[in-house]
């Protein structure tokens, strides 16, 4: 869910003030949040005095704490980036009953509860946070198509590309040595024709032959 759509069913409209919002949005900006990210907030037991926005982020988990109104200053925001490889999941419980839903999911020291439509935004986002820590692709989730890793730290995927690529240039190259024929196969055949005809032999005619002999017994 996005930020503002939090800020609409805020329970207490002090809690998102224009004062505090000119000091949320800033804070989120520096800490890496989009504009109207998607978050969740923690209202907690007093959201007319603070409560926490948690927002995931390519770096890290953002956690802001956000105090209404300070004696003498005014709203206050203050926060942090957890790492991915430090944020504290805990495991993600569902009961189902008779057609409804009741989830509690923990994120860092954060217990978030919920029932029917709020058990299906929790579950949404412990997938969501579940995904960013593995390095995966956010999942898709009901009515928002589904998003290439533009949250966590993501597996790289030039190494392997590059690796493919060396691959498909090498398999050609291999065909056409096995295919074409070698420097010294001309050489072989020329070889095999020498050998398979035989010189030719000179053979004197018969008729020469014959009449040399007639000669020799006449002599005689």
């Amino acid at each position: 869910m996005r930020l503002s759509e939090w800020r609409k069913r805020a329970p207490s409209r002090d809690s998102v003030s224009p004062k505090v919002q000119a000091v949320v949005d800033p804070a989120l900006g520096m800490l890496g949040a989009p504009g109207d990210p998607d978050c969740w907030v923690v209202w907690g037991d007093d959201p007319g005095v603070r409560y926490m926005i948690l927002a995931p982020t390519q770096s890290g988990l953002v956690q802001l704490n956000v105090r209404v109104n300070v004696a003498g200053e005014g709203p206050r925001a203050s926060g942090k980036v957890v790492r991915w490889n430090r944020v504290q999941l805990g495991e993600l419980g569902l009961e189902m009953q008779g057609g409804h839903r009741l989830i509690s999911f923990q994120v860092e020291t954060q217990v978030l509860n919920g029932a029917d439509a709020t058990a299906d935004a929790i579950a949404g986002f412990a997938q969501v946070l579940f995904a960013a820590v593995d390095g995966r692709p956010v999942p898709a989730t009901s009515g928002t198509a589904q998003r290439r890793a533009a949250i966590g730290p993501g597996r790289s995927a030039t190494g392997k590309g590059a690796r493919a690529a060396a691959i498909a240039g090498t398999v050609p190259a291999l065909a056409a040595r096995v295919t074409a024929p070698g420097a010294k196969a001309p050489k072989a055949t020329a070889s095999a024709a020498r050998t398979a005809a035989p010189k030719a032999v000179a053979a004197t005619p018969p008729a020469a032959a014959s009449t040399s002999r007639r000669s020799a017994s006449k002599g005689t």
